[in-house]
């Protein structure tokens, strides 16, 4: 869960960044003369007050000491904070390295002991010079919530989860008869060594391959669709992984039917081998065109 969440965060970093400078502007002051450590926690209690899962806020002087205590998420302070030098802290000394908003890279609360972020803020005077960072801690999975938000969480979401686990059942029913039946034909026919039926065996390998296709269509939509793991187990440069692997596997369900019938017509009827080669040059068709669709698509991704 903590690998999976702190990937989204930084898909979403740039988002979360902008959302907290929005905040930081539009409510602390800066850039005006008499910046007073009240006037700034005062409007830091008010972001606070926004934003229900806010772990804490603090605020520290140019050199990295904190000048006030450590108002909680549960309206609790911690006045045991105010003196505690900061300095080394990366939410600290980049905010005064870039002289701008920042946020960092998740980390173990002390608060909580679960992965946070710390914004901060630095402010200004009327000259330009540093007088405070404004910090403030969010809990990891709220910051996704905001910058990476889950489809899966709203109610069009469960909807369209619920649909694909119906679907998903359904398909992976269709995939069970094909099985069942393929192996029917097998051991019925394919079992008498003397009396071998050749087109029952072809009849089973065309009927398991297509339960192997469905079902390889059905693992996929239920880790992606239902389950909601797509996104880690997907990399940006295979997004069409669901219709590849499909394709890929009634292109060889194709290929072994005009196989069978080429075998089929050049026993009984070759008169008819034209059949299985138009099988066969749709096949080489769907073939090419899979090759250039994955090449097109890949080009566009990484462009």
């Amino acid at each position: 869960m903590h690998t999976r969440d702190i990937q989204h965060y930084a898909e979403s970093r740039t988002k979360a960044r902008a959302y907290f400078c929005y905040l930081f502007s539009k409510n602390l002051p800066n850039r005006l003369p008499s910046i007073t450590v009240d006037a700034v926690m005062g409007r830091m209690r008010k972001i606070k007050g926004d934003l229900k899962d806010c772990e804490g806020i603090y605020l520290l002087d140019a050199r990295g000491v904190q000048l006030s205590p450590t108002y909680l998420g549960d309206e609790s302070k911690k006045d045991d904070d105010i003196g505690l030098i900061r300095s080394n802290r990366a939410y600290y000394y980049r905010a005064v390295k870039e002289k701008r908003c920042t946020i960092t890279d998740p980390y173990p609360s002390l608060i909580t002991q679960e992965l946070t972020i710390t914004a901060s803020q630095p402010i200004f005077d009327e000259k330009g010079e540093i007088l405070y960072v404004a910090c403030l801690d969010m809990p990891l999975d709220a910051v996704l919530k905001i910058a990476h938000p889950m489809p899966m969480r709203s109610f069009a979401g469960r909807f369209f989860r619920i649909g694909y686990a119906a679907f998903t059942l359904v398909l992976a029913l269709v995939a069970l008869l094909l099985f069942l039946k393929g192996l029917e034909y097998f051991f019925l026919e394919g079992t008498d060594f003397q009396n071998i039926d050749v087109k029952s065996i072809f009849n089973a390998t065309i009927l398991l391959t297509l339960a192997l296709a469905i079902f390889d269509l059905v693992k996929t939509l239920f880790e992606e669709e239902v389950l909601g793991s797509g996104f880690e187990e997907h990399n940006t440069a295979d997004p069409h992984k669901t219709m590849v692997r499909f394709l890929g596997s009634i292109i060889i369900a194709l290929s072994i039917e005009a196989l069978m019938l080429v075998f089929k017509f050049a026993m009984t009827e070759p008169d008819k081998l034209i059949t299985a080669m138009y099988i066969i040059g749709g096949v080489s068709l769907l073939m090419v065109s899979l090759a250039v669709y994955i090449k097109f698509t890949g080009k566009r991704i990484e462009s």
